[in-house]
């Protein structure tokens, strides 16, 4: 006998993050929560990987910011 299960637990992830997985599309801004410095989003590159110019501070994605 296999002791082997269907694999569904009571587990309550599945999230996809902040976005549900999603993106933004073409366009945009990426923004520094610290100092406000915006810059066009660059298609195909995550804000997150970008560091401010002015301050050195991470981006993220302007629709996040204002959420």
């Amino acid at each position: 006998m296999d002791n082997l299960g269907n694999g569904r637990g009571l587990g309550k992830g599945g999230g996809k993050g902040k976005n549900k997985g999603g993106s933004f599309g073409v366009g945009g801004n990426c923004v520094c929560a610290k100092c406000g410095e915006k810059i066009a989003h660059q298609q195909g590159v995550k804000c997150t990987t970008i560091k401010c110019p002015s301050c050195g501070h991470t981006m993220i994605r302007e629709e996040l910011l204002n959420k």
